[in-house]
């Protein structure tokens, strides 16, 4: 029997917005425009759309800005204190079962990285499932329960980073290789200049 996909009702979706964009000249980098939109309307148009009744996006400036596209909270902990704080935060205002989580800066991640995560998770039961893309691990691509809340929030006031809090919870690395994708992520004005995109809104190559 074919498993289920994921939907709005058992996974909520966070989009990882608050970092300092320090390579990307202090810009709040998920407002900055790739072929006239912003890096956030990309990352929300590739997700699926049966996701798009339970999103959230966490930042920690201009929310106002993306509450516009999603519902908005803060990072966990004040002053950039890195993609644990954003996970965390999440995991905290998650009301569904999981929660799938996403970095605002890389808009052509494969399209089928939920359903291969869900798929594996039904298959193990594992708490927390991390994509690998056959070279590494991709941290903020992860799907988690948000039972772990709580263990994210202690991890984060150790000064744990995400993949130590990861190690620490056994989540489990998934092969997503064979999909297709990049994991390319935007780390500068000049980047979004050499992504190249197709009449759907997918990057090619």
């Amino acid at each position: 029997m074919k498993p289920l996909a994921a939907s709005s009702a058992s996974v909520t979706t966070a989009i990882l917005a608050g970092g300092a964009g320090t390579r990307f000249g202090g810009i709040d980098k998920g407002l900055g425009e790739l072929h006239g939109r912003p890096l956030v309307e990309w990352v929300i148009a590739a997700l699926p759309v049966a996701l798009h009744g339970r999103l959230l996006i966490v930042a920690n400036r201009n929310i106002e800005r993306y509450a516009r596209h999603a519902r908005t909270i803060c990072d966990a902990q004040p002053g950039h204190a890195g993609p644990l704080a954003g996970i965390a935060a999440a995991l905290q205002a998650c009301e569904s079962p999981w929660l799938f989580t996403v970095p605002v800066d890389c808009v052509a991640a494969p399209p089928g990285l939920l359903d291969r995560l869900w798929q594996e998770a039904a298959r193990c039961g594992d708490n927390a499932l991390v994509a690998h893309d056959g070279t590494r691990r991709q941290p903020l691509f992860a799907l988690y329960r948000s039972r772990l809340a709580e263990s994210a929030a202690l991890s984060l006031q150790r000064d744990a980073g995400v993949s130590r809090w990861q190690d620490a919870i056994h989540a489990r690395e998934v092969d997503v290789s064979g999909l297709a994708g990049t994991w390319t992520n935007v780390n500068s004005p000049a980047d979004l200049a050499d992504i190249p995109m197709n009449g759907n809104g997918s990057r090619r190559g």
